[in-house]
């Protein structure tokens, strides 16, 4: 059997920018700084790339630790990313990696090695291509 496609739908009413994101049953608002003209009810949109970024690389090392039987504790994943109007295709997101638990070395590394290996991670290190339809 194939795998389900991810999907999300947004939707922005006379809200200003105040957006209602929905995906597999889960909610969320996407917004921008009031600053902007938003009323800062939720993550910029730039701030959710990175929180799937961060979210996506957390999980995955975990997921290996686990398996591994690490004694990793927690997993701390700081990104950051230029404003929205300086944004090209050169664009550079910075990601630190903090661990805490007891860890050789050798875990360590291998742990660093098992962060690229994120989907997300593998999507964004990869020309994208979006269809747009109506």
């Amino acid at each position: 059997m194939a795998a389900s496609k991810i999907t999300a739908i947004t939707e922005l009413d006379q809200s200003h920018y105040k957006t209602k994101i929905y995906s597999n049953g889960h909610f969320i608002y996407a917004d921008e700084p009031e600053e902007v003209g938003g009323t800062d009810e939720g993550m910029a949109p730039g701030a959710l790339l990175l929180a799937s970024l961060g979210s996506c690389t957390a999980i995955t090392i975990r997921m290996y630790a686990d398996r591994k039987k690490m004694n990793l504790d927690t997993i701390k994943v700081e990104l950051a990313i230029c404003n929205e109007e300086e944004m090209s295709k050169e664009t550079t997101i910075t990601r630190k990696i903090t661990f805490t638990g007891d860890l050789s070395q050798q875990d360590h590394d291998r742990l660093m090695q098992i962060a690229d290996k994120c989907p997300i991670h593998k999507i964004l290190s990869n020309p994208i291509k979006i269809e747009t339809s109506i």
